[in-house]
């Protein structure tokens, strides 16, 4: 009889719960809230929040406060520089923002039930790879589907900074990975796919005089002009591991960038080295403007991927758009 006492109390505590929630929260709690609730934590400021959504400061307070009593908790420190989220608001904040994520993407999958040609695919991507790989995956796609709109943004490097893809920001990350995704814990909550291995490879302008021969020991080029990335970057790594195996010190830099673009102009204009992902030289402008130099390299595989967030449902135009740079990296796996 105690057994059954027990969960009897027990079922009736799990209903008073569930009444609870429906009848003080479940009803109460509004998008319209939530929305505001995120331009204030956006913002700092309940003014400035206001001023976003084109409403008064005193109607973004009353919801808010109105908010803090529904949940039963307090979600903004007041200060003299506006508002600081509290422990519950951060809370808050994580599980509404994902719910917000999925219906928009429950929206974009109506519309592409509706029309499947369109759509929108938010992309956060290295400056090396939007420089060399991304414009020909954009050209593919955009071919495919012209009415999806793709978003494009400078992102930090894969695994350096992921904020912008677990913070919703962005659909998918794409660059290069220097460590195999099964065994870095930073990724631990993606899907990471590796699109192809691309290989380091060193270039010159197709004008320079290192452009003619047939056959160069690396050595040579130790008082060359280099154009190098800083030295915890993946590229400088192996351009220092290739001259360490000859016995030397790595080259001095003359210039220090990741940029491919400036690198690409320094080369075809001056007598400047520069390492480059071997893919790069495949695709115009840098097919036009540079010549891969015949120098013995350490064979390192430099995987390209796309990533997305484990547990989140891609809308039909972000498959899509994965699926046509699978197709294209096919090309560049050779």
């Amino acid at each position: 009889m105690e057994g059954l006492d027990y969960f009897g109390r027990l079922k009736s505590e799990l209903m008073a719960k569930i009444v609870d929630w429906d009848s003080h929260i479940g009803r109460r709690l509004r998008l319209r809230d939530l929305r505001v609730f995120f331009a204030v934590v956006q913002h700092g400021s309940l003014s400035k929040a206001a001023a976003h959504l084109r409403v008064s400061a005193p109607a973004v307070s009353q919801v808010i406060a109105e908010l803090e009593h529904s949940l039963g908790a307090k979600l903004f420190d007041r200060n003299t520089r506006g508002v600081e989220p509290t422990i519950y608001a951060t809370a808050l904040l994580s599980r509404g923002r994902a719910a917000f994520d999925e219906l928009k993407q429950g929206i974009q999958d109506i519309e592409s039930l509706i029309d499947p040609e369109v759509g929108e695919v938010r992309i956060g991507c290295t400056t090396p790879v939007i420089e060399t790989l991304l414009p020909d995956f954009i050209h593919r796609f955009s071919r495919q589907y012209p009415r999806i709109v793709l978003q494009v943004e400078d992102a930090p490097r894969f695994g350096v900074d992921l904020s912008g893809l677990r913070a919703r920001k962005y659909d998918l990350i794409m660059g290069r990975v220097t460590t195999p995704p099964a065994n870095d814990p930073r990724l631990v909550d993606l899907n990471v796919e590796v699109l192809f291995h691309d290989q380091l490879i060193i270039a010159a302008g197709i004008h320079s005089r290192w452009a003619r021969r047939r056959k160069i020991d690396i050595g040579e080029l130790i008082n060359e002009p280099w154009i190098l990335a800083s030295a915890d970057s993946w590229p400088y790594q192996r351009v220092a591991e290739a001259f360490q195996g000859a016995g030397l010190d790595p080259p001095h830099a003359s210039l220090m960038t990741l940029s491919m673009t400036l690198g690409a102009y320094m080369l075809a204009n001056g007598p400047y080295l520069m390492s480059f992902p071997r893919s790069a030289l495949r695709r115009p402008p840098y097919k036009t403007l540079l010549k891969q130099l015949p120098v013995q390299l350490p064979s390192r595989p430099w995987p390209v991927a796309v990533g997305t967030l484990k547990n989140r449902t891609l809308s039909p135009a972000v498959e899509r758009f994965i699926a046509c740079c699978r197709e294209a990296a096919k090309s560049y796996d050779t």
